[in-house]
């Protein structure tokens, strides 16, 4: 265990690096810097620019693949080398998320660049770091702008499969949904737009722009059909063209020319000329390659800053010595040698080194130890009662109005589905955040807090402090979908309610919309971990319950795959103009609006789904015989059901001693 090693990968060195913060010696990360590496591997930047080379000369579009993966990698959890990372027993990488998976690639040149580093400076320059440079690299390769990047990451030692597919923006998103995303990163419109100038160079998979060349409207006739050969309207999902047509190998600003002539290839690109905000930077930069230039260097940079892991913070990263596989566990714990020896003469001076040794012992348990895990069970002790008196709360207010039902199940639904089940949404705006329910997908819509409050007051009488906001609205889904005749489950218990809301996170597209494709739902539900089969059964919660007018005008008034009689039903209540009738309601089943059965899915099948999602479920794709198998067998539908709404409560719930109990669920505690 020699002192000069800035590794403690031995037991007692670990305790030692712990024992650093159980002395309260407290150090400020490290500042990223451009010359972070000046004399530990002088030779590195030029050794990454060679490979770099290497690479682009060989296949152009690796330039392109290399920027997207340092893009990739920095809007997942930050700029850590996440992506780079395979799956292992305990965790399943970011490669195979939605947006990654037979899309990002360029691994095996990071790969190189690694293994070249690693011969002249090991253990010094890390996979983070390397991405950073060879984005920067590839740009210059292909005639782009350079800047100075800023350097001094480290490597984490975890990936997250869920948070790469909820935290890229899809290539399907509006621009209201585009800004959410990036400014969610803190990034401006402006970086979005400047940063979106990377599709001048790159190629794009016939699945990701198909619906845009046949279905949209915005889009130049003759571009349209010189793709359409190419991608095929039912194949070659794989098949590749270019972002940029002009000049696909050379970074310059004929991107936004195309889109001044509405020949972007992604929806999203065509977003950022479309009679919005962005409109006049886009035209600046089809006039201006310098302006372009400029602002997308800076924009680089700022991405490149985005929560990096660095200096000998008390954290679970490392550097790795190859860029796929983590680091050894103890690695995640850096402290530099003069701390480590600064520990030993700690420990030697001390007279209590036992009770330090039994306090670190302590630490190093709670640090080892995983967030409690839900249980059904976990208030048995602590307040009994709490199950009879939320049922107690839930058939009061259903017995009173049915659609109550509804409205607690679909609560609980739009609060796991925003940063996870932490009560977030019942949240009322504060000076310091804006809470979600005046999010699109809330606004005038969500509804139930009340009963909630009110559970929650009978609750605090029992045992004060005790029950989660969070917890009662998994409960009160429960026993709404029972109450009603649908089925019941164990709901796991546990979750501790959030601190904050996030407005911008509950418009960014978590929650599907009514007009999502069924690809978009797939994706949108498999970004939270749920199956296809589990959002299909999800979607039978629309066997109860309403829905507003201006949410199904157009598929009532302007679809085919609707029957015409349930149509002309819809019509009356809800007028063709925009503005007349908009809040007027309609049950999302006609048949049974406030039984949960299993008609949903016979309406479906019947072309009398509300939604254009709904009728999306049975519109000759991949979910038809799973809504078919429901329509006859209400059975296995209650339990589909049941296993998902399991599922989908141990979303991202906050355990242990994250967030708090909160004594009134529209306010954090004081």
């Amino acid at each position: 265990m020699a002192s000069h090693s800035h590794y403690c990968c031995y037991s007692f060195c670990c305790c030692f690096s712990v024992l650093f913060f159980l002395f309260g010696i407290s150090s400020v990360s490290a500042q990223l810097s451009s010359t972070y590496y000046a004399s530990t591997c002088p030779k590195a930047l030029y050794t990454i620019k060679t490979a770099v080379l290497n690479a682009v000369v060989k296949e152009h579009r690796m330039g392109a693949s290399l920027l997207r993966l340092h893009f990739h990698d920095c809007f997942v959890n930050g700029c850590d080398a996440s992506l780079l990372l395979d799956d292992t027993s305990s965790f399943t990488g970011e490669k195979t998320a939605g947006p990654n998976a037979n899309s990002v690639r360029g691994f095996d040149v990071i790969d190189t660049i690694k293994s070249k580093l690693e011969s002249i400076c090991p253990g010094v320059f890390s996979c983070a770091d390397i991405l950073a440079v060879a984005a920067r690299d590839s740009v210059v390769a292909l005639g782009g702008p350079t800047w100075a990047v800023q350097l001094g990451r480290r490597d984490s030692t975890t990936a997250s499969l869920s948070s790469a597919n909820s935290d890229l923006p899809s290539f399907d998103l509006d621009l209201p949904d585009l800004t959410s995303v990036f400014t969610s990163k803190g990034l401006t419109v402006a970086e979005m737009v400047a940063l979106s100038g990377a599709h001048t160079i790159g190629q794009a998979r016939c699945v990701t722009f198909r619906d845009r060349i046949y279905n949209e409207t915005s889009i130049s006739s003759t571009f349209a059909t010189s793709l359409k050969s190419n991608c095929p309207s039912s194949d070659g999902d794989d098949n590749l063209s270019p972002l940029d047509a002009s000049t696909p190998v050379v970074f310059d600003n004929a991107y936004y020319k195309n889109l001044l002539n509405s020949k972007g290839l992604l929806h999203s690109d065509q977003q950022l000329f479309s009679g919005g905000s962005t409109n006049s930077q886009v035209t600046t930069y089809s006039t201006s390659a310098a302006a372009f230039y400029t602002d997308f260097a800076s924009a680089m940079v700022k991405m490149g800053n985005l929560s990096p892991l660095t200096g000998t913070r008390l954290q679970f990263h490392s550097m790795r010595s190859t860029c796929s596989i983590m680091g050894k566990p103890c690695e995640g714990l850096y402290i530099s040698a003069d701390y480590t020896l600064h520990i030993h003469q700690k420990m030697a001076s001390s007279s209590n080194s036992f009770s330090l040794m039994a306090m670190l012992l302590v630490f190093v348990l709670l640090m080892g130890s995983s967030s409690a895990q839900l249980s059904t069970n976990f208030y048995s002790k602590t307040c009994p009662k709490v199950l009879g008196t939320v049922k107690s709360g839930v058939q009061s207010a259903v017995s009173k109005e049915k659609r109550m039902g509804a409205s607690l199940l679909r609560l609980h639904f739009h609060d796991c589905f925003v940063n996870g089940c932490d009560g977030s949404i019942l949240l009322d705006d504060t000076s310091s955040f804006t809470g979600e329910k005046t999010a699109g997908p809330n606004n005038n819509s969500v509804r139930g807090f009340n009963v909630i409050d009110n559970i929650k007051s009978n609750v605090e009488k029992e045992c004060p402090g005790v029950v989660s906001c969070a917890d009662i609205v998994a409960i009160a889904a429960r026993d709404s979908a029972v109450y009603l005749g649908g089925p019941t489950w164990d709901v796991k218990l546990g979750r501790r309610d959030s601190k904050t809301a996030s407005l911008s996170a509950a418009n960014s597209g978590v929650i599907p919309p009514p007009t999502s494709t069924l690809s978009n739902l797939i994706n949108r539900f498999q970004a939270k971990g749920l199956s296809t089969k589990d959002m299909v059964a999800l979607s039978g919660s629309h066997t109860i319950g309403q829905a507003r007018c201006v949410l199904f005008r157009t598929r009532v008034h302007n679809q085919t795959d609707i029957d015409a009689s349930f149509a002309k039903t819809r019509q009356g209540s809800c007028p063709l103009t925009p503005g007349s009738g908009d809040n007027n309601l309609a049950p999302l089943d006609l048949q049974t609006p406030t039984a949960f059965d299993n008609n949903y899915y016979k309406n479906v099948i019947s072309q009398k789904g509300l939604l254009h999602t709904d009728q999306q479920l049975h519109s000759g794709g991949s979910t038809d015989s799973l809504v078919e198998s429901y329509s006859k067998d209400s059975k296995t539908f209650n339990s589909d059901f049941a296993a998902a709404m399991v599922k989908m409560g141990d979303i991202s719930p906050l355990t242990g001693s994250s967030g708090e109990i909160r004594k009134n669920c529209r306010k954090v505690n004081s």
